[in-house]
């Protein structure tokens, strides 16, 4: 990715939420970053209650996934940052295969609904990115477990389009953060009706 930023900004890492914020409409990036307002998503019961989840797997079981997977090593609650994607984050966890490949593995307080949410899948590449760009080996797939569909462990792959996706939208989060540029709200009423930002949005 060819990084224009400035030198003041070139250290600015982002978080896979900032960029599921973006894709659920681009002027949350100028609400928080531009204009410094706070979402204060943190009172919100499932926000919550999805961080006491991941408290309470990373000290749950450690091996139980190593037979289901064929893992050979697993990492919890691992900090990755990279300035060259601009990302940061905490992965649940970080996998390692007999092939030397890896994967990250993240626990959702949700159900499963045979549908592959884009949000997560956005998550997923964001921590493959990290582990490829920190470990220096690659990265194929990722996986997530829903918790309130009794654990069930779904698997996604990724192709150069989906990595291509991601970048392209790191920088135009980026661009927003830098430049104060003010972007189109998105085309969706219902999302603007369940923003925390809608009554001044114009």
């Amino acid at each position: 990715m060819k990084d224009c930023l400035p030198q003041n900004l070139r250290e600015l890492l982002i978080t896979p939420s900032i960029l599921i914020e973006y894709t659920f409409c681009p002027r949350f990036i100028y609400f928080m970053f531009s204009l410094d307002i706070p979402q204060r998503e943190g009172n919100r019961f499932k926000v919550v209650k999805g961080r006491n989840i991941h408290r309470e797997k990373a000290a749950a079981n450690k091996e139980y996934l190593r037979k289901k997977l064929g893992i050979i090593e697993k990492q919890s609650e691992v900090y990755l940052a990279s300035d060259r994607y601009h990302l940061r984050g905490i992965v649940d966890e970080v996998l390692t295969f007999s092939d030397g490949t890896m994967a990250s593995l993240d626990y959702k307080y949700s159900q499963y609904k045979e549908i592959n949410y884009r949000t997560h899948k956005i998550q997923a590449i964001c921590y493959t990115l990290l582990i490829e760009d920190n470990y220096k080996r690659k990265s194929r797939k990722a996986f997530i477990v829903y918790t309130r569909s009794k654990n069930k462990l779904i698997e996604f792959d990724f192709t150069d389009k989906d990595r291509a996706e991601i970048k392209s939208m790191i920088e135009n989060v980026l661009h927003i953060i830098k430049s104060g540029f003010f972007p189109k709200k998105t085309a969706s009423q219902k999302r603007c009706s369940d923003c925390t930002f809608n009554k001044i949005c114009v």
